[in-house]
């Protein structure tokens, strides 16, 4: 029998290994198809031209191929779908322990990442054409909230999951509020894909979040959660090495699709089912998520109730950017606060288990 820990890194290990040796040939498939806009320029939420982000990075926009998140949730796939075959042709106690698909904990998880993984690929898909416009935004959030309503029907009616634990109080029951309450959480998920704008800046974010679930994961004793949060931080480490600046790709929607709608579900299956607060600590440990979606929100109601912007341009890191910070400086202050957000969702999240 493994021990638990080593469970949890050879996932993690195994998917960036994984990455790492499919990085060239994905990047060489991408450039060769030209897999990038073809038109530079992109619009605000309001539909005017958005002059200070094409100021900033419309030329970006044909520098580096889409589709990066490929190689993230690729590599995920390879990992668990390879460790689980292993096991079954090989039903050794070590390949036995190392398979961490099962359908009490990463059914879900897995299923959600491949919604979202595929949803993006499409709008990716759509926008590298010579139109340029990818999935519109209605449709995008239509396949969220039908996933999402699936999903959180599943938690409520399957899993009798009707309740979401509060740190250090007692539990509050929600009944089927589950549902819309887990539909909510997917779309500000969504929206936080946005944060994918400048090259490291995602991909070093979602490394913490992730890493923070696998570790709260690990000591409710939900190893299998565990192994599949690892096995992401894996596949985003492995895309972080050729996304740092010069990116030679970007995640876009195919990857920040995937990973904010898996996200949502490992919080839920990370709270009552384990016994602990996953929800309750989501928005610390994605607190940059939060903050990013909630820049958006005030540049917007800023700019309606008084006719002016509250930011150069939103969200914050390309107001940071517009002000004089290089990008690499955003983007490594980024995962500097990342860590500590998730360091400090963790200590939460396990002080409440005591």
């Amino acid at each position: 029998m493994l021990p638990g820990i080593i469970e949890v890194l050879v996932p993690a290990t195994l998917s960036f290994i994984i990455g790492m040796a499919l990085a060239p040939a994905l990047a060489h498939y991408l450039y060769a198809r030209k897999a990038w806009k073809k038109r530079i320029g992109k619009q605000a939420l309001n539909g005017d031209t958005a002059h200070e982000f094409n100021r900033l990075h419309g030329a970006n926009e044909t520098r580096a191929p889409r589709m990066g998140g490929i190689l993230i949730w690729g590599s995920v796939c390879l990992t668990t779908f390879g460790l689980a075959l292993l096991a079954y042709i090989y039903p050794d106690p070590a390949a036995l322990d190392l398979n961490f698909l099962s359908r009490s904990q990463t059914w879900l998880p897995l299923a959600t990442l491949m919604v979202g993984a595929l949803a993006g690929l499409a709008d990716d898909l759509m926008t590298i054409r010579n139109s340029g416009e990818g999935l519109r935004l209605r449709y995008r959030l239509l396949i969220v909230v039908a996933a999402s309503l699936f999903v959180g029907w599943w938690f409520w009616a399957k899993l009798d999951v009707t309740v979401i634990n509060i740190p250090f109080a007692l539990p509050l029951y929600i009944g089927w509020l589950t549902v819309p309450l887990f539909v909510l959480v997917s779309l500000g998920l969504y929206a936080s894909g946005v944060i994918d704008g400048i090259d490291g800046l995602s991909g070093g974010v979602f490394v913490s979040v992730f890493g923070s679930y696998a570790i709260i994961a690990f000591v409710q004793q939900q190893t299998d959660i565990a192994a599949f949060c690892a096995a992401v931080v894996g596949g985003l480490l492995a895309f972080l090495w050729f996304n740092i600046p010069p990116a030679r790709f970007y995640m876009s929607d195919t990857g920040t699709f995937a990973l904010t709608l898996s996200l949502g579900t490992v919080a839920f299956m990370t709270d009552s089912l384990g016994g602990g607060v996953g929800i309750a600590v989501l928005p610390i440990i994605g607190g940059l998520l939060v903050l990013t979606v909630l820049s958006d929100v005030a540049q917007v109601t800023w700019k309606s109730l008084f006719g002016r912007k509250l930011l150069r341009i939103a969200p914050l890191h390309h107001h940071f950017e517009a002000i004089g910070w290089p990008s690499y400086k955003v983007a490594m202050r980024y995962w500097v606060l990342s860590i500590v957000l998730a360091s400090l969702g963790v200590i939460v999240a396990l002080a409440a288990l005591q």
